[in-house]
């Protein structure tokens, strides 16, 4: 069973949007193995965005991000990764098809509801960031 790390970014949350997407999860057969509600850190968002440290639009993803509260939670299944991202939509909304998360409530790049891991080992590094071995149930 594959685990994939979800974030409701602040948009998400602030739309009162959590309870739809984790009952999207969950009626599709995946597990929520943990969840948090959580004000992120500049300092966490700054990892968990690491990979585009030094391009133009790293200060606005930690500006966003850190804005508001956010839901984080694990999400388990087969093929987890790829259905999680499959039922978010592309990350622009503009070309989310409806049906998708994104699709339905996101209207611009910048503001898009949710994250989603992008392949397992990312998976795995996000997931650490949030959550230690003990808040993840098996």
């Amino acid at each position: 069973m594959e685990k994939t790390l979800v974030l409701v970014k602040p948009d998400g949350v602030a739309k009162g949007l959590t309870g739809e997407i984790l009952s999207r999860f969950q009626r599709r057969g995946f597990k929520i193995c943990a969840l948090k509600m959580l004000h992120m850190a500049r300092s966490q968002a700054e990892i968990h965005y690491g990979e585009h440290r030094g391009k133009p639009f790293f200060n606005g993803l930690v500006d966003f991000i850190t804005s508001g509260p956010l839901v984080a939670m694990v999400v388990q299944g087969d093929n987890a990764v790829k259905v999680v991202r499959m039922m978010m939509g592309p990350t622009n909304p503009a070309d989310a098809p409806a049906g998708t998360i994104r699709g339905d409530y996101a209207l611009d790049i910048g503001n898009n509801v949710i994250h989603g891991s992008d392949s397992p080992e990312s998976a795995a590094r996000e997931i650490a960031i949030f959550f230690t071995p003990g808040e993840i149930l098996q």
